[in-house]
């Protein structure tokens, strides 16, 4: 019965590659230099919130992303090759220097929302891996029940993340989080370049055989 309207394995892998694309120890230090002018108590309400604008922006796209593919008339297998595309520029970017700056004035609760909630959590790559991940389910409901509780287990992560950021940042250090980061990148560009083969092989089956 649980089979039904939910897949473990559609579980971990949305769960993994969420999770690596929103890297919630990579954004410790955005977060910090965001609220950084922010009381205690102002800065857990932001990590709070931000987390939960992130949330909602991808759950909303993997619930009604199937509409809008079928609105355009774009296969499952395209999605898949071009998510694979844009999961490897991601993936380039936590391997590189190319992290995105903060503004350390900013110190309301709305420059947490914004980047951070969105679209640094709730970014492309993030938004398309759920929608990838909601199409590749045996049913629609599989998709997503199954990933809506995988978006949850990954944003408890990064509330996480987010609410003891003082701390993560005191113990593991600037060093500590660069080279974490990039062991993630290295782990996304591989779930990239499979996602682009999946969805090849899934193309060529269904155009020309």
């Amino acid at each position: 019965m649980l089979e039904s309207v939910f897949s473990p394995i559609l579980f971990a892998t949305a769960f993994t590659t969420i999770l690596v694309i929103q890297d919630p120890l990579g954004a410790v230090p955005i977060f910090l230099s965001l609220t950084s002018r922010q009381e205690p108590a102002a800065r857990r309400r932001s990590a709070f919130q931000a987390t939960l604008v992130s949330f909602w922006v991808i759950l909303v796209f993997a619930l009604f992303g199937r509409y809008i593919l079928q609105f355009l008339g774009i296969s499952v297998p395209a999605l898949q090759i071009s998510g694979g595309l844009l999961l490897l520029l991601v993936a380039l970017e936590l391997l590189t220097d190319g992290e995105d700056e903060a503004d350390p004035s900013s110190s309301s609760a709305n420059a947490a929302l914004v980047p951070l909630g969105t679209p640094l959590l709730a970014g492309p790559g993030a938004i398309v891996a759920a929608m990838v991940a909601v199409e590749s389910a045996a049913t629609p409901v599989v998709g997503w029940v199954t990933v809506a509780l995988a978006l949850l287990a990954t944003h408890l992560i990064v509330w996480a993340s987010l609410r003891y950021s003082v701390v993560l940042h005191q113990v593991l250090g600037e060093t500590a989080i660069r080279v974490l980061t990039r062991i993630l990148g290295l782990l996304l560009a591989a779930i990239a370049v499979q996602m682009m083969g999946d969805g090849l092989v899934s193309f060529i089956k269904t155009s020309f055989l």
